[in-house]
């Protein structure tokens, strides 16, 4: 099984090769936002749960993302693996994220960062406003503390799966083929 964590700061592109990589190794998506948003939808028990913390202004706790997880892997254990998007973003959850995992004999085949300088993030950040209507993407103050926030937060997580010998970074500046060919010569190199 391929499972595989995808990560970069906003606008590096990981939607974009998500997609790619999706379509070409048949892997199930995994971002934590649409789980959040399919539970609560689904009127699940952790969709309820984290829906009254949410309501509250309060972060949903690892745990409730965790089950959440484990509840996709159930849906999806007839699948070639899974892409990570944005999640494990801490230490803490890269652990919860193994353990889960280990408890169904599979594990994290590597983790991928798409690399990118902040002057381009910026450039890519304020043309996705433009196109997607996204209006956070176009405030300058939200797009330095979302780029910091990243940093700060997800340089432990690269570390962890530095560690494990599974972490690779691929330069996220170029054609989206450049870049997917890259993210493919890692991915085959597994």
């Amino acid at each position: 099984m391929l499972n595989i964590v995808l990560f970069g700061p906003p606008g590096a592109g990981k939607g974009t090769q998500s997609k790619k990589i999706i379509d070409k190794y048949q892997l199930v998506h995994l971002s934590t936002g649409d789980i959040l948003r399919g539970e609560i939808a689904g009127g699940t028990e952790l969709g309820l749960e984290a829906k009254k913390l949410m309501d509250q202004g309060i972060l949903v706790p690892d745990e409730v993302v965790i089950g959440m997880i484990n509840n996709k892997l159930d849906a999806g254990k007839d699948s070639n693996g899974f892409i990570f998007d944005g999640f494990p973003r801490t230490v803490a959850q890269a652990e919860a994220l193994d353990r889960l995992l280990e408890s169904r004999n599979s594990g994290i085949s590597g983790m991928i960062a798409l690399e990118v300088d902040e002057e381009e993030l910026r450039l890519r950040l304020a043309k996705r406003a433009l196109e997607q209507d996204r209006p956070d993407d176009a405030k300058p103050e939200v797009i330095t503390k979302r780029i910091e926030e990243y940093r700060n937060k997800t340089a432990p997580v690269a570390e962890y799966y530095q560690r494990q010998g599974k972490y690779s970074f691929v330069n996220g500046i170029g054609s989206i083929d450049d870049i997917f060919r890259k993210v493919c010569s890692v991915i085959d190199s597994w």
